[in-house]
C-alpha cells in the first residue's frame, strides 16, 4: 500500500501540539461513508511493552468480515506517553504496517479515537490525512466529553458533547455491556461512523476488524 509522506514525526510535544493545530482544518467530516459499496475494512491497533511497539492492520471483507491481509510492524517506542499525542508515539510503527498490504482497504476502524480530541485530531483522524480513506475512531475508554449514558440495548446511543459541540457518539454494541466511543477521522460523517461500527461488531464489544488487530499486535 503506497502512502505518501504528510510530515516529519520527529518534533517535541510543544511542536507536535502546533501541528496538530494546523492539520485539524484540512479534516473532512460531513462526508457520509459509502457503506454499501465497501468491500473491505481495516481494524488497526498497537501493543507497546518495554519501549517496543507493535502495529497490527486486519483486512476483512466486507460485509462477510473475513481476514483478507494481515500486517505487522515493530520498532522502538521514542515519544512519550503524553494524553492528546498519541498519533506520534504510535503512528510511525502503524504507518510501517500499512506500508506491507498489498490490497487497499475501503475504509478503516481504529482503536483510538477520531475527533474525540481536544484539537480534534485523535489518532484515526491524524493518519486519516495520511490515508485519505474514511477513518473512524473506536475507542474503549472515555477521554474527554459530557454524555447522558445510553439506553442498555444493542445499537443504542447518546451525543458526546465537548465546549458545546457533539464530537462524537457513546455506542452500546452489546446489550448491557459497557459503551464504545465511536468518532470521525477522516472522510467519514457520524452517523456513517456509527453505522460502519455496528455492521462490523458481531459476537463481542470491539469490531471484528479492531479485535483481530488488537489480538494480531500483541507482544
Amino acid at each position: 500500500m503506497k502512502i505518501d509522506d504528510l510530515h516529519d514525526w520527529n518534533l517535541s510535544p510543544k511542536a507536535a501540539v502546533a501541528l496538530q493545530r494546523e492539520l485539524a482544518p484540512q479534516l473532512i467530516s460531513d462526508a457520509p461513508i459509502a457503506i454499501d459499496r465497501l468491500t473491505s475494512v481495516a481494524g488497526v491497533d498497537v501493543s507497546v511493552r518495554r519501549k517496543r511497539s507493535r502495529a497490527a492492520v486486519v483486512v476483512m471483507s466486507y460485509p462477510e468480515l473475513g481476514t483478507m491481509e494481515i500486517a505487522r510492524a515493530e520498532r522502538e517506542t521514542s515519544f512519550p506517553y503524553i494524553p492528546g499525542l498519541l498519533a506520534f508515539r504510535e503512528g510511525p510503527v502503524i504507518l510501517d504496517a500499512l506500508r506491507q498490504l498489498r490490497c487497499q482497504p475501503d475504509a478503516f476502524i481504529f482503536d483510538g479515537m477520531g475527533q474525540i480530541h481536544p484539537r480534534k485530531l485523535g489518532i484515526a483522524a491524524h493518519l486519516g490525512l495520511w490515508l485519505q480513506r474514511p477513518t473512524v475512531g473506536c475507542g474503549k475508554t472515555h477521554f474527554l466529553g459530557d454524555f447522558v449514558e445510553p439506553a442498555a440495548e444493542k445499537g443504542s446511543s447518546s451525543a458526546l458533547i465537548y465546549r458545546q459541540e457533539q464530537i462524537g457518539a457513546v455506542l452500546r454494541t452489546r446489550a448491557k455491556v459497557k459503551p464504545v466511543y465511536v468518532s470521525v477521522g477522516h472522510l467519514a460523517d457520524l452517523a456513517s461512523a456509527v453505522k460502519l461500527i455496528l455492521s462490523a461488531t458481531t459476537r463481542f464489544r470491539l469490531p471484528d476488524p479492531v479485535r483481530a488487530a488488537h489480538h494480531a499486535a500483541r507482544l
